[in-house]
């Protein structure tokens, strides 16, 4: 497999964006299949991966966030 190209990239990243704004504006996994598909298509597959997991811990660091949790090295500092 060889590296994507900066347009090939682009439309990837594209399509994430898509499929996330489509995931964040509430709507389910099934109403956004059609999204999540075109993201698949255009990104290899373990950018996906990396992708999905990227968001999943985005999404854990931001509920800890809301429920006051401060990270020990910023405890440090204050």
């Amino acid at each position: 497999m060889s590296f994507p190209s900066k347009v090939e990239r682009a439309k990837c990243w594209s399509h994430r964006d898509e499929y996330w704004k489509c995931l964040d504006d509430g709507k389910t996994e099934a109403e956004c299949k059609q999204f999540r598909d075109q993201y698949e298509k255009f990104c290899p597959a373990l950018w996906v991966k990396h992708f999905d997991r990227k968001r999943e811990y985005m999404k854990f660091k931001e509920q800890l966030e809301k429920e006051g949790y401060v990270p020990a090295e910023q405890n440090e500092k204050l």
